[in-house]
């Protein structure tokens, strides 16, 4: 049995940040009830951030944006319950200041666990590989273990099979706009239609992105807009605004735009973000 010590002043951090769906196509159904997808995973700067030091108990301090439930189903926790079960790992006292809106289409639990993974393992040093963190990572979410190498990549099956792909937006602006519309991944699931496109996704991403607006769909759009025409409206914003592509994040209520230079963008009673991607 290992036994990690560590100094009680020591104060461990990280930034894990958010990801967009570029296109999403629900291909089929299956018979086990989940879906099999194709989509790009796609990092951009928003972040939530992270830290733990050594305590007698462990805690999780939320600030920021509200999260709810108890705190051992909290993927943060239980990220480090995956390790600590294996490497006995030292109680913690864990603060996690959220600016990743819950819900979103943006993968901010998914990035917190992955990106605790990864703190523990350098800190502790576990000497677990990306491939080793991967696996962990899959045993908390689908699309968790994507934040473990944070490159995009083409993401196939039930959102859990990786392929890299070779795409830069960086020279590009991004706009993330949240209202205060909730889609819950089952509701949008019900309603969406499985079919694969006739021009298939990775031959969309190869399109110039100004091609982006007529072949690069998030299938759950349709249903989602009918049932929150705002969401509708804010891509139109968009568009006006001079985004060259907008689209929606995974199964909502995130409406995204890309743009060439960075714009003035005010959206009243919505959470804004703007950056460089």
């Amino acid at each position: 049995m290992i036994i990690f010590v560590v100094p009680k002043n020591l104060i461990m951090v990280t930034f894990p940040n958010a990801k967009i769906n570029l296109g999403l196509n629900v291909v089929s159904c299956r018979e086990d009830g989940y879906h099999n997808l194709e989509t790009v995973f796609y990092p951009v700067a928003l972040c939530d951030a992270l830290e733990f030091a050594p305590a007698e108990i462990t805690s999780l301090n939320l600030v920021g944006l509200s999260v709810e439930g108890d705190i051992e189903q909290n993927l943060v926790v239980r990220a480090f319950r995956l390790l600590q079960k294996e490497f006995q790992l030292p109680e913690l006292e864990i603060a996690l200041l959220k600016q990743i809106p819950m819900g979103a289409g943006l993968g901010g639990g998914s990035s917190d666990a992955a990106f605790m993974l990864k703190l523990l393992n350098e800190q502790f040093k576990l000497h677990l590989s990306d491939v080793h963190l991967e696996a962990y990572a899959a045993k908390l979410g689908a699309d968790c273990p994507f934040f473990i190498r944070n490159k995009p990549v083409f993401a196939a099956g039930i959102g859990n099979e990786f392929t890299p792909i070779n795409l830069s937006l960086k020279s590009y602006s991004l706009v993330l706009i949240k209202p205060d519309v909730h889609v819950s991944t089952a509701e949008a699931y019900a309603h969406v239609a499985c079919q694969r496109w006739d021009v298939p996704l990775k031959e969309v991403m190869a399109m110039p992105i100004e091609k982006w607006r007529q072949y690069l769909v998030n299938d759950f759009e349709t249903s989602a807009f009918e049932a929150h025409p705002e969401l509708a409206a804010i891509k139109q914003q968009l568009y006006d605004a001079g985004a060259v592509y907008a689209a929606m994040s995974g199964s909502g209520s995130t409406v995204y735009g890309i743009f060439k230079d960075k714009p003035t963008v005010v959206f009243p009673d919505c959470h804004l973000f703007v950056s460089d991607l």
